[in-house]
């Protein structure tokens, strides 16, 4: 029995095998992914149901993320330290921080973020309509739901990039379609079961984070905003070049292989 099927055996059918189990190793035989043979993944503490087959959250995502719920959480700590007073003059700035999981595909980004940090707002923006099903049930499914959160801290809104976002964000967090469309060392069955919407951004994989940066600095908070992306480790170079001319500052930081693979930039 390979790894991938003894975690299926696990992960889906509490280690009883059966005719459903031997169906789905014949899935795995034939190419297609495990997460979407057990039906979900595992992402910082949550289970990332993945019924409508969005991207699978890979493990340098996971790093990431992580990195970003401390520097989410320190400053939503210092926001709670400071006096609230009744007026609105004071109302915008003690307000609880806003993170736009942009390019949400399961959400798996803005629900890490919200089970760590019950404070926040989130708002989930996602170009495929499909998909908005499956960030609710997993945003429902990993928070608390008795406390009533569903419609008072987060937002599910169907939207090319920034199209139909409104308002600024303390962060934005995103794993941007950012393979080159021309690359040919993709796993075969990642570009057969994967979707390409949310794989390939164009000539050199940089188009679509080209317009994250064109766009980010109207979504973040003047000073303090901060845009946590992800990208190939042969961007950094043209990340940083557009960083600079969208008047960002930037700091390259490597994945857990050593690799650079995301960057933080806020504004200048």
């Amino acid at each position: 029995m390979t790894r991938d099927e003894n975690w299926l055996l696990k992960e889906k059918y509490r280690g009883v095998e059966s005719e459903a189990f031997h169906a789905d190793c014949e899935q795995l035989s034939s190419g297609v992914p495990l997460g979407y043979v057990i039906g979900f993944i595992h992402f910082l503490n949550c289970q990332i149901w993945l019924d409508t087959k969005p991207l699978i959250p890979r493990a340098e995502t996971e790093f990431w993320v992580e990195k970003a719920l401390k520097e989410i959480s320190v400053q939503q700590k210092f926001r709670d330290s400071i006096p609230k007073f009744d007026s609105p003059i004071f109302n915008n700035q003690n307000a609880d921080l806003r993170v736009l999981d942009l390019c949400a595909g399961s959400g798996a980004i803005g629900v890490a973020v919200a089970k760590a940090v019950p404070e926040v707002f989130i708002t989930f923006a996602e170009i495929d309509p499909v998909h908005l099903p499956t960030i609710e049930k997993n945003f429902l499914s990993n928070i608390a739901i008795n406390r009533d959160i569903r419609e008072k801290r987060c937002e599910i809104v169907e939207s090319d990039l920034f199209e139909n976002i409104t308002g600024q964000f303390d962060f934005i967090l995103t794993n941007p379609p950012y393979i080159d469309v021309k690359a040919e060392t993709v796993e075969k069955n990642v570009t057969t079961y994967e979707p390409h919407l949310a794989l390939f951004g164009g000539e050199g994989g940089m188009e679509i984070i080209e317009q994250i940066v064109a766009g980010a600095g109207a979504k973040l908070r003047p000073h303090t905003g901060q845009l946590w992306i992800e990208h190939e480790p042969a961007q950094v170079t043209s990340l940083t070049s557009l960083a600079h001319q969208y008047n960002f500052q930037i700091v390259n930081h490597p994945d857990q292989y050593g690799s650079p693979r995301f960057s933080v930039l806020t504004m200048a």
